[in-house]
């Protein structure tokens, strides 16, 4: 029996001691089956650290638990701005054998933890999701060449957010902290799909619309698979949102693109209870203690095709009799609510759905609501309708709980309308709207709004929208004693004429204290009188003499703050005053964040602004500041936080706002960065067309003078463009590269200089999702002057001094050189440029690109006395020259290619003639030539033009090929004349003794 136990307690060890290996012998192997798959499969961006990618055969037992952490999938193209899925810790269950085996491997689950997912789809019908590469070498009948096999038999969420927007219907769901399993057998064409869906907070939406508001959803749902036909049949199910339990029976199939519905659905618990859960904000906890009564019908279908030119045809039908409920703390009850209604649509063209209310009515209390409307077709649509609502609103408050306020006053409300709604028509109509004595007040502020009065009247006796009247003859309340009241009148719709008078004090703090806006913080006060009169043809017109319009508004400590601007502003002082033509801003005073600001300006066509599609609005002010923060206002879209820009995630191409034509003079003190301090900033900033122009901008920067001129365009926020001249003076090199990552990628040397440059430069090209430049769009020309560097620890130079000898161009110093640059598609071009080391003349010119590469020319003219043995005799074997010594000074050609971290340099020829500046000057311009050609630069684009040019260069080409035959002819021909005539004087000539010629004494130093 001992032995039994030692065995089995090594047959334990041994096998935890395998489950603690396998994953250790198979990571490296399972990661790059992952980055290879990625690679072939997704088109998208990818992005995950390796060390967050584990394995456990523990968690998953008897599967191997592939997990990565922090994996973050972003779109291409259209969806480069939107993050499709970001998952903080994604697990896969692997088939153990076929790990093993080596051959596919086989995923059996998958786990998502707090996932977050944004599904989009365009109004051209693209998804963000449509991702996959598709494979089109693949048959029918050709084997899954995949490094995966789908074996798939559980899934789930735990803590998911899923967002899914489709602008193309439009149609919109919501889902957060969302749980959701899911079983069966996905290796097999039929099965029973099983899933368990719990959202806490679900809506839906559709055009602008939510059917559907933060609902609880619980969904148990059981789907027959049927893969080979696609079709997918309901069988046992239920959806419950908040207490509405909804059953669903039918079938979806997708055969091909079009989505083929046949459904039908309806309430499963017929319970007045159930339905009232979905009105907004009745299910909180007390909606367990509220008494009700009453039955509910409600069911419906969809049966049709679903694609991008038709929809299926539909119906619900809802009734609720004698529906009533009463809170436990509320004295009164709802009571008689009866509703008759259906919505139908029996072809799926939207236009022809018919919405019957054929009775709606309940009583609030003592107040009755009485209404009914049929809505025949939506383009046109014919109306037949009306509603009365007698109310007293303190009875209101009996029957509905509104937690810490207090309602009084009389609301009366009698609308009729029949007719048709369409192009300046509209159903006959009479209405009117009298509040009296209204009175709120809310527990969280002491002071009430009382003596509220609005007395409003919609008339139209002919259907006919010129002969529309809509008055609100008089609105006025008081707010701890301070009046607001005014009248507005807006008469022919078709045209509209408008007269509106408004004067007195509105306190924002005392006003969103008794109406709290969720997710913002509003404070101060506006005191100010308005008046305007007109027509709207006059202001389309631009004919504002012809309105009249004047009024004044004081703004004093004015704070908001929201979820969209969390760093807040404060308006301490400013005055607006306006006539028909423009609005002034005067002595504006305050914060932006924690950026002080001073303002003062016009704004002016605000008329055709507000009231007219596509008119813009003109402006023109100065704005100080002595110290503005940016990086205050760069938020991180997860967890709200500041962060730096440089460790700022893409967060989207920003848009300048369309019909905006303003010029913004600035003059501020300092402006922080991400670890830049710009100071003394002075220029213009012009918005006009969705593009902004820096006009005459300068500033100080990291010891640097900088002036700038230049343009944003976001007219196409796919591929945004940028063009800014750039004049810089005395900037650090090590700083510059320290600070700009153009300079980086671009011209990494700086890193090792010391000391001082300035240039003139042009640049342009595009921005990614960043707002930073997009490296292999950037051209530009200019020039740059060394003021004083001194360049050592190049490894370029090192190898140049290792090859030729001269260890003086390992270190040395450059003082007052310039040379011109270029910049094509992100290759720079360095024209060739002079400068001396010692007795050492050097030309320097060629390229390097983004991903490091490096072709330069190094033209050196060395005393001939300096080149080492070793290099002599390779020079003489390039010169034909006899010996070096002879000579003064040599030329060498030294190619410099490889990466810039580890360059090759190498002879590429050598001259006796002191030329190197022209040496350098034919390659670069040849290489110049080559990198235009490759990016298309100066090519002709159409059929015509390329045939041109080709044919030019034919000719030329032609032309020069006989200039050279000709040219090697009338050599030849002088050689042979040279020849014949040195033969003859050889034969007929008379000997002449052999003397010593003079010595020249003019190359004598």
């Amino acid at each position: 029996m001992r032995k039994v136990f030692i065995g089995l307690a090594i047959f334990i060890v041994v096998l935890l001691a395998s489950a603690a290996l396998i994953p250790v012998f198979f990571k490296d192997k399972i990661k790059e089956r992952l980055d290879k798959e990625i690679a072939k499969s997704i088109n998208a961006r990818v992005l995950y650290e390796t060390d967050n990618v584990g394995l456990s055969l523990f968690s998953t037992f008897p599967d191997l638990g592939l997990s990565v952490k922090e994996l973050t999938i972003i779109g291409k193209d259209s969806f480069q701005r939107d993050t499709l899925a970001y998952l903080p810790n994604f697990s896969l269950g692997l088939d153990l054998m076929s790990v093993i085996s080596g051959d596919q491997i086989e995923i059996k689950s998958v786990q998502l933890e707090e996932p977050r997912l944004k599904l989009l789809v365009l109004k051209s019908g693209k998804a963000n999701w449509d991702i996959f590469i598709p494979d089109t070498a693949a048959t029918p009948e050709a084997q899954d060449t995949t490094d995966f096999k789908m074996g798939i038999n559980h899934w789930e969420i735990n803590k998911g957010q899923i967002v899914y927007q489709d602008f193309s219907i439009p149609f919109g769901v919501n889902a957060y902290n969302v749980q959701h399993t899911g079983s069966g057998d996905l290796a097999k064409d039929i099965f029973d799909m099983d899933t368990k869906t719990q959202a806490e907070r679900f809506t839906v939406t559709y055009a602008g619309t939510n059917y559907i508001e933060n609902k609880k959803l619980d969904a148990d749902v059981t789907l027959a698979m049927d893969l080979a036909n696609a079709k997918y049949t309901f069988k046992d199910n239920n959806f419950r949102i908040n207490d509405f339990v909804l059953g669903m029976a039918g079938s979806i199939a997708m055969p091909a693109e079009d989505i083929n519905l046949d459904l039908t659905f309806k309430a499963l618990e017929t319970d007045f209870r159930n339905i009232f859960s979905l009105v907004p904000g009745v299910f909180t906890e007390k909606f367990k203690d509220v008494k009700t009564a009453g039955k509910v019908a409600f069911n419906g279908y969809v049966k049709g095709i679903f694609n991008e030119t038709s929809m299926p045809g539909f119906g619900v039908d809802l009734k609720v009799n004698n529906g009533t409920f009463q809170y436990p703390d509320l004295p009164q009850a709802a009571r008689n609510i009866n509703i008759d209604m259906s919505v139908k649509n029996t072809d799926g063209n939207i236009d022809h759905t018919l919405v019957d209310v054929r009775k709606l009515h309940l009583d609030l209390g003592k107040n009755p609501i009485d209404g009914r409307v049929v809505i025949d077709g939506l383009e046109p649509m014919k109306i037949d309708g009306n509603l009365q609502a007698k109310l007293d609103l303190a009875e209101i408050t009996k029957v509905f709980p509104l937690e810490g306020t207090t309602l009084r006053g009389l609301l009366a409300v009698n609308a009729q309308a029949k007719g048709v709604y369409f192009e300046k028509h509209i159903p006959v109509v009479t209405a009117t709207l009298n509040l009296s004595n209204g009175y709120v007040k809310s527990s969280s502020f002491p002071a009430p709004l009382e003596q509220v009065t609005v007395a409003a009247t919609v008339a139209n006796r002919t259907g006919n929208a010129a002969d529309t009247d809509i008055q609100i003859s008089r609105f006025r309340m008081l707010l701890d004693k301070e009046p607001l009241e005014g009248r507005v009148a807006i008469k022919n719709l078709a045209q509209p004429q408008f007269d509106a008078d408004i004067k007195g004090v509105l306190d924002l703090t005392k006003l969103t204290k008794i109406f709290p806006i969720e997710g913002t913080t509003l404070s101060g006060r506006l005191n100010g009188n308005i008046m305007a009169k007109g027509k709207m043809t006059d202001v389309d017109a631009g004919r504002y003499g012809n309105v009249q319009a004047s009024g004044t508004v004081q703004i004093a400590q004015l704070n908001y703050k929201s979820t969209d601007l969390p760093q807040g502003m404060r308006i301490n002082s400013a005055k607006a005053t306006f006539n028909n033509e423009q609005v002034a801003l005067q002595q504006l005073n305050g914060y932006l964040g924690k950026s002080d600001v001073q303002m003062n300006g016009t704004v002016s066509n605000y008329m055709g602004y507000l009231f007219s599609e596509n008119q813009p609005l003109r402006g023109n002010f100065t704005l100080r500041s002595t110290n503005f923060n940016v990086n205050e206002w760069m938020v991180d879209e997860r967890t709200g936080q500041t962060v730096p820009a440089s460790t700022q995630q893409a967060q989207g191409v920003v848009q300048v706002p369309a019909n905006i034509d303003m010029v913004l003079t600035t003059q501020i003190g300092t402006v922080v960065y991400d670890n830049l301090k710009l100071q003394n900033i002075n220029g213009k900033v012009s918005l006009k067309d969705q593009i902004a122009k820096l006009e005459d901008v300068s500033f100080n920067t990291l010891g640097g003078q900088f002036s700038t001129t230049g343009s944003y365009d976001s007219r196409d926020l796919i591929h945004p463009k940028f063009s800014f001249g750039l004049d810089i003076k005395n900037l650090d090199f090590q700083q510059s590269f320290n600070a700009f990552n153009t300079i980086q990628h671009i011209a990494p040397i700086a890193k090792l200089l010391k000391g001082e440059f300035s240039t003139k430069f042009n640049l342009n090209g595009e921005l990614g999702s960043d707002m930073m430049p997009v490296m292999s769009t950037l051209t530009g020309k200019g020039m740059v002057e060394v003021v004083e560097a001194v360049v050592s620890n190049v490894k370029a130079l090192s190898k140049i001094s290792q090859l030729t000898n001269l260890k003086e161009v390992q270190n040395f110093s450059l003082k007052n050189r310039g040379f011109a640059a270029e910049i094509l598609g992100g290759n720079l071009v360095v024209k060739p440029f002079d400068f001396s080391v010692g007795d050492i003349k050097m030309t320097v010119g060629g390229t390097n690109n983004l991903s490091g590469k490096v072709d330069y020319v190094v033209a050196m003219d060395v005393p001939s006395g300096k080149v080492g043995s070793s290099l002599a005799s390779k020079i003489t074997g390039l010169t034909g020259a006899q010996n070096l010594n002879s000579l003064e000074r040599v030329t060498l050609q030294l190619g410099v290619t490889g990466t810039y971290n580890d360059p090759a340099v190498a002879l590429k020829g050598s001259s006796l003639k002191a030329e190197a500046s022209s040496i350098v000057k034919e390659v670069v311009s040849s290489k110049l030539e080559n990198v235009k050609e490759k990016l298309n630069v100066n090519v002709p684009t159409n059929r015509d033009s390329i045939n041109a040019e080709l044919a030019r260069r034919k000719q030329e080409a032609e032309l020069k090929a006989r200039q050279e035959l000709e040219k090697k002819r009338q050599e030849a021909e002088q050689k042979l004349k040279e020849e014949a005539k040195s033969r003859l004087n050889k034969l007929l000539g008379p000997k002449k003794p052999v003397s010593t010629p003079p010595v020249d004494t003019t190359k004598q130093q």
